[in-house]
């Protein structure tokens, strides 16, 4: 390998570009080539990436198969993240899929085996994995200082305002709406936080004018270790903010998270003292550098296929749910 891990970009849009510039700017990943549909979009990023118009693609397996590369960045429309990952794969490039992996449980069954058997590291863009804040939960939960019994967790942002004109907001392209969108990481930091398997779930969802674009969603899930979990996530509400509560014996776990980037935790024992506090900021470069340091590695990326396949199990099961106006097993396996 080089000592650059020589990166293409497929799917060069506004948040495709802001994660690329994070492979850009990296000691040691070069962003060598891109790929879009959308000119616009590959002209753009060529310009902030420094990738010159010989190494811009309008077709993804035409960069796969002229430029050499290490690893890719799948950064396109969800619906295609399954076709760009295998593409990517079976030339053996390591890969790099923004969340929420792929919808679809088959698909996201199929990546999961693929995963555990081929030497290209295949990590999801996930980066509550690799921030102290929910780091410090998953800790205080895997040493037994907090055994869980119940999770309140609320997700809220401005979500339809600012995607209502894209193709996040059509299914054809998206999967779903905010449940898929950005409530996937609040899903999967709770899964990968408790170490623990959902095995059902009760969902209501209120969707955006006649489509099936959900922008509320309240759901019930049940864990196999016995511990239940309240989620709401909403996409239409005036401000950003994030809130998780972790109880059960000995302690509470509290995360609060305010715009974007800003969290902090709190973690007390039984009688209530202070055990551990944590501010954070979540940011993409921590992601890009797990990922980059995992391929040099090769080791075990903070973000696995198989955490992504619980986060989408637990999506396909809340539409079920929703659908069929009663509650459903989840189908991980």
């Amino acid at each position: 390998m080089a000592k650059h891990l020589r990166t293409g970009i497929i799917g060069t849009g506004d948040w495709g570009t802001h994660v690329a510039k994070q492979f850009h700017e990296h000691p040691d990943a070069a962003v060598t080539a891109i790929t879009d549909i959308t000119m616009a979009n590959r002209t753009r990023a060529g310009e902030t990436l420094e990738v010159d118009s010989d190494h811009q693609y309008g077709h993804h397996e035409a960069m796969l198969d002229n430029e050499g590369l290490d690893a890719v960045q799948i950064s396109s429309p969800h619906e295609l993240h399954y076709d760009h990952t295998i593409a990517a794969l079976e030339r053996d490039v390591h890969v790099f899929c923004e969340k929420p992996f792929t919808p679809g449980l088959e698909r996201a069954r199929d990546l999961a085996r693929r995963a555990e058997t081929d030497e290209q590291i295949l990590m999801v863009g996930y980066q509550r994995h690799v921030n102290p804040a929910y780091v410090a939960i998953r800790e205080a939960i895997s040493s037994g200082d907090v055994e869980p019994k119940v999770v309140t967790a609320e997700l809220t942002q401005d979500w339809i305002q600012d995607v209502s004109d894209t193709w996040r907001a059509n299914t054809e392209l998206s999967g779903g709406g905010q449940l898929y969108d950005s409530g996937s990481h609040l899903l999967d930091a709770i899964i990968w936080m408790l170490e623990d398997v959902p095995t059902h779930v009760s969902a209501e969802m209120e969707f955006y004018e006649d489509t099936q674009i959900d922008i509320q969603a309240a759901l019930a899930v049940r864990f196999a270790g016995g511990t239940v979990a309240n989620i709401t996530v909403s996409g239409d509400s005036p401000d950003v903010s994030e809130r998780i509560v972790v109880r059960g014996d000995g302690g509470r776990c509290l995360l609060e998270g305010t715009g974007w980037t800003d969290r902090e935790v709190t973690i007390t024992d039984s009688a209530g003292d202070l055990r551990k506090s944590i501010e954070s900021e979540l940011s993409s470069y921590e992601k890009v550098d797990a990922f980059v340091r995992s391929v040099r590695s090769g080791t075990e990326p903070p973000a696995t296929a198989e955490n992504a396949l619980y986060a989408t199990a637990l999506t396909e099961a809340a539409y079920k749910s929703e659908r069929l106006g009663q509650r459903v097993p989840i189908e991980t396996k």
